[in-house]
């Protein structure tokens, strides 16, 4: 539980300010094509930049991943926004951006994993969801021992736990499972043994829900010291005039930030 995604504001990247049925998914020209009207026409209040500074979600997002999150993509649809961006519900396998129950000045991101009404808990560290083991191909372990509380949830917490962690295992916890309240979210890291997560602080109010990642623009090996300063330091602006070029994963330049369904 020693690693979580805080995001940070990025400095050095362009500050462009009754339930219905489901609408269809994004393909990959819709995606595509939100993408560049976000970035040619976006404000903060539609689109914003942030950057990774630590590993609770690799190896899907990456410490040094610089993100452009889609603040649109949950707002509720108007009569004629809904026929031009596709809004929609959290779903499970979504990676959304949102700020820290606990203290909402920090922003998280993590994977949505549970919505309302699921019922979920992990046995020996794989995932059982409303009574279905679930494959998970974007989960990262990087300890094989078993934790008595972090891969065998709910159980009795062999950790500090916060207070509305503690409402979560008294108040939501029904045959071993967590079951989900309305207008909440569980989530997790990626890197499922290392994460400051649901399990450590409870639910996600769908209040606090800020957006979804929507693409990364730039992705650069830093470190999470130098990520997490609010300002950047003249260190870190040394280490990008002399390395910019053979630090950059220009492999990752681009590349669109989709969910997983969950099912």
């Amino acid at each position: 539980m020693d690693s979580e995604n805080v995001l940070v504001a990025d400095p050095k990247a362009p500050d462009p300010s009754v339930s219905a049925p489901p609408e269809p998914q994004r393909g990959f020209v819709a995606e595509w094509a939100v993408t560049i009207i976000l970035l040619l026409f976006g404000t903060t209040n539609l689109v914003q930049a942030f950057v990774i500074p630590t590993g609770s979600m690799e190896d899907t997002l990456l410490i040094g991943d610089h993100l452009l999150v889609d603040k649109l993509a949950y707002s509720p649809s108007g009569p004629i926004s809904k026929h031009i961006l596709p809004y929609r519900d959290v779903q499970r396998g979504d990676i959304i951006v949102f700020r820290y129950p606990v203290d909402i000045r920090q922003t998280f991101v993590k994977r949505c994993i549970g919505v309302p009404g699921d019922r979920l808990k992990l046995v020996d560290k794989r995932l059982i969801l409303n009574g279905k083991p679930v494959t998970e191909p974007y989960v990262y372990h990087k300890t094989e021992y078993i934790d008595s509380y972090r891969d065998n949830f709910p159980s009795e917490p062999n950790v500090r736990v916060v207070d509305s962690a503690v409402d979560m295992l008294t108040s939501h916890v029904i045959g071993g499972e967590v079951v989900v309240p309305p207008n909440f979210y569980f989530a997790m890291g990626d890197n499922r043994d290392s994460s400051l997560d649901s399990r450590y602080w409870g639910f996600v109010p769908a209040a606090n829900i800020i957006g979804k990642p929507l693409i990364i623009y730039w992705s650069y090996d830093a470190s999470t010291e130098a990520l997490s300063k609010p300002m950047i330091s003249i260190d870190h602006l040394l280490d990008l005039v002399q390395h910019f070029p053979s630090k950059t994963r220009w492999s990752r330049t681009f590349r669109l930030i989709r969910g997983y369904p969950l099912k």
